[in-house]
């Protein structure tokens, strides 16, 4: 298992084209399967836009969706309320997102009459805060109903963030949602559920969320009633909310901490009979996460229990090699476990952090239907794996969907998922003409935790590219809302990296390269920056001036270790006030021309990467600075 895990880390940021011809091979899917699906997707598309009942999140995109000045204009407004401190600052990001949208040309065209009123509070909104839209006793009443009305106004945005929140929620609480879920679990659908709420930032966080799962389990436990447990609903965990130091940096501390957390959870839901799910993260989180969920389902307590799941993202470049890794373990304990395969909640996060951090690449696909590859070959690699996996689908794509259906043998060997108040139409077929589980995944909590999962959810179906958007634009065709990701992804050029997405290296070009980064998540660069620090554990430096005439040699000091007063750093040797009159005598303006000086400064930063290793044994020993300061 050691050699998998070592794979797993060696395509974390693979060439998008070495990912796709390995995806390839993984589908091999011939051209006749390809058509069938097609033609299956095709058949389902048609389907869901004659039933007329698509979402409110539907509705959403179609009028709002991210190819629009106003959509961007409201997802930046929602995403970046999540952090505004204080009223003042509120008023003003609203003001500047609002006011410059054209409002008005939506007005009425949705057949929804909430995103319509929600339109029309936008545009009233607008007009009010525009100081610019006209002269005289108009716009001096205008600005009167501003002065008194920015709380009203506040409140309103604030008020129609949640509302759209609240479509997507099931409940307040366990009890709420549970109640709310009857109507659909008549229908035949099961429920997973997912308590609201982002990482752990404290202990007391954490303890909060570790109770809060707990209850959730005991409350869920009289509706466990079924044999099998797949048709007895489950819960979803967030790993970072059980632990306020969820990172690498504090490996030993996860093991000691986290895992006994997320081993007495799955017990609860062992003993009642209910799925638990470990939630998918940031892509640097998943080798940790790994070792979690290895020491958790390896205690022998948990044997004998089918219900143990683990979630992967499709648009990871690593989720087959994990996907491989998850069925060798389940074959070494003996046990079966669920897997959902979802496309993945990060995207826009995981590009920004590779690319300001410098390194070598993204350990996701840049391009769409390199996702839609990824995640079918995976789908056809998990209907291999069911003697131990029990697949779960997440999807809301018509595509994927068929494609799941040609590609599996037995409809009561995996099921599909979608998310509360998404693609009701495309489950509600399936579950009634496939004969196959559809699960629902249902976040439940209170208003104050809606908008950072709203904004996710919208961050992922926005863009005009994704099926969510295209299957409510009547002038998109069905061959082209169902066509083929494969054959997009062999018209890919070589690099395929997507030229819209600018590569880490080249964030700051063409004025200069970006800075080298490290990934300090990854074993393998942790164990080449250790190597580079080796020869210098125990290097004495031995500084002095650096002046353009020569010097005395002044007295001495010895610098220690901060962390250890017995280790010698350096032999430091002062400049004398002598050196110093010669130092400005002889000073003169630097003539060189600003060709030269760049050329020199980046020449002074390549020297610096070059020799990372002793920089960072330097800054560790002399200054007790932690890898990440080093990195900085």
């Amino acid at each position: 298992m050691d050699q998998q895990r070592s794979e797993i880390r060696s395509h974390i940021r693979e060439p998008e084209a070495d990912c796709l011809k390995a995806l390839f091979a993984r589908a091999d899917l011939t051209p006749e399967s390809r058509s069938k699906i097609t033609e299956r997707a095709i058949d389902l598309v048609k389907a869901i836009r004659g039933r007329k009942t698509n979402s409110l999140m539907e509705l959403f995109l179609e009028e709002y969706g991210l190819s629009t000045n106003e959509g961007v204009a409201l997802m930046c407004l929602a995403e970046a309320l999540l952090r505004v401190p204080d009223t003042e600052t509120m008023d003003a990001l609203i003001e500047d997102k609002i006011v410059p949208s054209k409002w008005g040309q939506h007005l009425g065209q949705s057949s929804s009459s909430l995103v319509n009123a929600s339109t029309w509070a936008l545009m009233l909104t607008g007009s009010v805060l525009d100081e610019g839209a006209s002269a005289g006793i108009g716009n001096t009443l205008r600005l009167a109903i501003k002065r008194l009305g920015e709380p009203v106004i506040r409140k309103a945005v604030s008020r129609a963030m949640k509302e759209m929140g609240t479509q997507f929620v099931l409940g307040r609480d366990i009890g709420e949602a549970m109640k709310n879920a009857r109507l659909l679990e008549n229908e035949g659908y099961t429920y997973s559920y997912d308590m609201l709420g982002e990482a752990a930032m404290t202990e007391s966080d954490a303890k909060r969320f570790h109770l809060a799962y707990s209850k959730a389990i005991t409350s869920l436990a009289p509706a466990c009633n079924a044999q099998n447990i797949q048709d007895n609903p489950g819960i979803s965990v967030k790993l970072s909310a059980l632990f306020p130091r969820y990172e690498e940096a504090q490996r030993q501390r996860v093991l000691d901490i986290l895992v006994p957390r997320t081993r007495s959870l799955a017990l609860l839901a062992k003993s009642v009979g209910m799925g638990f799910n470990i939630d998918a993260e940031e892509a640097d989180r998943l080798e940790l996460s790994l070792d979690v969920i290895e020491d958790v389902l390896s205690d022998p307590s948990l044997a004998d229990w089918d219900g143990f799941g683990v979630v992967v993202q499709a648009y990871g470049k690593r989720a087959p090699y994990v996907l491989d890794w998850l069925y060798t373990l389940a074959q070494k304990l003996d046990r079966r476990i669920m897997v959902r395969l979802v496309k993945g909640a990060y995207w826009d996060s995981e590009i920004k952090t590779a690319q300001v951090g410098g390194l070598d690449g993204f350990p996701v696909f840049t391009n769409k239907c390199a996702t839609d590859v990824s995640y079918i070959a995976c789908a056809k690699q998990l209907l291999g794996m069911t003697d131990r996996i029990y697949p779960q689908f997440a999807t809301h794509n018509a595509r994927t969907v068929a494609a799941v259906l040609e590609l599996a043998d037995d409809p009561n060997s995996y099921e599909f998922q979608r998310l509360h108040g998404m693609g009701e139409a495309l489950h509600d077929i399936v579950l009634k003409t496939q004969n196959t589980r559809c699960r629902i995944y249902a976040p439940v909590g209170p208003h104050k935790d809606l908008l950072a999962y709203l904004v996710r959810r919208l961050l992922e179906n926005g863009a005009n590219s994704s099926f969510v958007n295209q299957i409510v634009d009547p002038d998109v065709p069905p061959e082209v809302v169902a066509s083929d990701p494969f054959s997009k992804a062999e018209k890919l050029p070589i690099p395929s990296e997507n030229s819209k997405t600018v590569m880490p290296k080249d964030l700051f070009q063409p004025v200069r390269p970006n800075s080298r980064g490290f990934d300090l998540t990854d074993p393998d660069t942790l164990v080449r920056i250790s190597k580079a620090r080796e020869p210098y554990a125990a290097h004495v430096w031995k500084p002095s001036s650096l002046l353009a005439v020569e010097v005395e040699p002044g007295s001495t000091a010895t610098m220690f270790n901060p962390s250890d007063p017995k280790e010698v750093v350096s032999q430091v040797s002062w400049a004398k006030v002598s050196d110093v009159s010669k130092a400005v005598s002889e000073g003169c303006t630097w003539s060189a021309d600003a060709r030269e000086r760049a050329e020199i400064l980046n020449r002074a930063a390549d020297l610096y990467e070059e020799n990372y290793g002793q920089v960072f044994a330097l800054l560790t020993r002399e200054a007790g600075k932690i890898l990440l300061d080093c990195d900085g």
